[in-house]
């Protein structure tokens, strides 16, 4: 007969006293057996987050000895290449860490590649729930969090990326100096508040540093953390299949099973981190020397993040600038630079809405779509990744063009055009491909799959065997909803013939227009029963239809 193991009997008493006061035992076992899904794109989420925690620790950890000041100083230290170079107390102190500090090179190739990664983590984790339609509600307010996560984490790594004073470093805030300069009125006001006078001033670094270890920290730590308190209290969405409804989940509990699975995963993220940061060299400042205004590197790239805006600001033309009271607007500056990065995170943020808006359903979903299934949106997503990629493909303009032997000036006209028809071209055929793929379930869904089995009929006909998709499969198959919208059922006019005040309106007629849009050409499975048998494609008096009429 088996004894039931007690814990000590210390422990029993911390947990007695806490579960007196604050009664968690109930709610522990409660959130201890909460069910994760196993797909393993839930997983990106994860990087994303344990990424953060890497760049918080080594971000602590570089903070010891790095001196946020432009006080120039001539440098004397352990790398005797730059001995006697003036340069600043911020780059004097980051090669102190590289050369001087035990273990402070690769620690800061981690904070480095941590910061690469968890942006990129963010990227696709996006990704997925725009393609999957997982931002629907009631998960709006965690998508527009999610989006502010991003465009903090974008500033974040751009001030990073400008703390150590090297020559790429100032190159980039020079770069965001000349986009808030072109802000019309405010643009020189703006600048000298940032700067501290005239660039690069002598106060840039230590309001930066500020920014980048206490406030947009503060600001991206508590928005992770509402972040997941709203996940947590709204579930995860999960993939179509057997058993998996709006109210109900079918995945792995939260404690042992994905408990266990999450801490390796953050070990094998810190592995892949560390390694990449042992044996690939990134930003090596001391082969860039200090920043100085007056000189330029060629063949240098922002970091992966920021080639979009720099591509942007390189292939937008000047020809629609112009002058107001004698004020000048630089269109050429002020599009790539603020309005393009504007169309992007506003676009992503108001997409849930504008979704919703023109299709008119605002039931929650816990079931999340397959990209296939939205054509229109995965078209969207296609559309806004090809314009995203082709400008971050122009902010290595001048290295394409040395590379292949072609014009500079060719290379940027061909990017403009690029800029315009690849996103359209993208949408076409995304569209085009998830129709398709809908064909194809449609069709596997009501005939079964090929078996490569070859029948005769008794007329002499030779016709292919199709079998019964497994339950998995067809639950997968038949669980592609039905797009409609509101604005195509309701009726124009009423019963009396007077038309609908809201289709009169010009807002009432764009909705109905984009919800033609939004729903043309969308594969039905309406009338569509699930394959059942186990031999023939034709049924019994298909077989004798055909050998009667031969």
């Amino acid at each position: 007969m088996s004894k039931t193991t007690q814990a000590p009997k210390a422990l029993r008493g911390v947990g007695n006293f806490i579960d007196d006061r604050f009664h968690v035992a109930k709610m522990g076992e409660k959130n201890l057996r909460k069910v994760f899904p196993n797909h393993w794109s839930f997983m990106l989420g994860e990087i994303a987050l344990y990424s953060f925690i890497i760049l918080l620790v080594t971000g602590v950890f570089l903070t010891l000895w790095f001196k946020p000041s432009m006080i120039e100083v001539v440098y004397d230290g352990p790398y005797e290449r730059l001995n006697g170079v003036v340069m600043s107390e911020a780059y004097a102190s980051t090669l102190h860490i590289d050369f001087a500090v035990r273990g402070g090179f690769l620690v800061r190739q981690i904070h480095h590649w941590a910061a690469l990664i968890f942006v990129a983590s963010l990227v696709v984790h996006m990704l997925r729930v725009f393609f999957t339609g997982a931002f629907r509600k009631p998960r709006e307010i965690n998508w527009i969090i999610g989006v502010v996560i991003f465009t903090l984490a974008m500033l974040e790594g751009l001030f990073g990326y400008s703390l150590p004073d090297d020559l790429p470093s100032g190159m980039g805030v020079r770069i965001l100096q000349g986009v808030m300069l072109a802000l019309p009125l405010v643009g020189t006001y703006i600048s000298m508040f940032l700067f501290g006078g005239e660039f690069p001033g002598e106060d840039i670094i230590t309001r930066l540093y500020m920014l980048h270890v206490l406030a947009i920290p503060a600001l991206l730590l508590g928005l992770i953390v509402a972040h997941f308190m709203i996940l947590w209290h709204q579930k995860h969405t999960q993939y179509p299949g057997p058993g998996r409804t709006d109210k109900t989940v079918v995945g792995t509990p939260m404690f042992p099973g994905f408990a266990v699975k999450a801490g390796g995963f953050f070990f094998f993220t810190f592995a892949v981190i560390a390694g990449l940061s042992a044996f690939v060299q990134i930003n090596p400042i001391h082969l860039f020397g200090p920043f100085t205004p007056t000189s330029i590197t060629s063949g240098l790239q922002p970091d992966w993040y920021m080639g979009f805006m720099e591509g942007s600001l390189r292939i937008f033309p000047n020809w629609f600038d112009f002058q107001i009271f004698g004020y000048a607007v630089p269109i050429g500056v002020l599009v790539p630079g603020l309005v393009i990065p504007g169309i992007i995170f506003g676009g992503l943020g108001a997409w849930p809405f504008l979704e919703q808006w023109i299709t008119g359903d605002k039931r929650a979903h816990n079931v999340a779509d397959r990209p296939r299934n939205a054509p229109v949106r995965t078209a969207v997503g296609a559309a806004g990744i090809t314009f995203y990629g082709i400008l971050w493909l122009a902010g290595s303009n001048d290295i394409i063009s040395e590379t292949f032997s072609i014009s500079l000036y060719v290379t940027t006209y061909i990017f403009r055009v690029l800029a315009i028809v690849g996103p359209i071209i993208a949408f076409i055929a995304a569209k085009r491909i998830c129709l398709g793929l809908q064909r194809r379930d449609r069709d596997s869904l009501e005939h079964g799959y090929e078996s490569g089995i070859i029948q005769q009929l008794p007329s002499g006909e030779f016709i292919e065997v199709h079998k019964r998709n497994s339950e998995e499969t067809t639950e997968i198959l038949a669980s592609k909803p039905e797009i409609t919208s509101t604005a195509l059922t309701e009726p124009e006019t009423d019963d009396k013939g007077v038309k609908n005040p809201a289709s009169r309106k010009a807002k009432g007629r764009l909705r109905r227009a984009l919800a033609e849009w939004y729903t043309k050409d969308n594969v039905s499975l309406d009338g569509v029963e699930p394959h059942s048998g186990h031999h023939l494609h034709h049924s019994d008096e298909v077989v004798k239809e055909h050998a009667s009429h031969h």
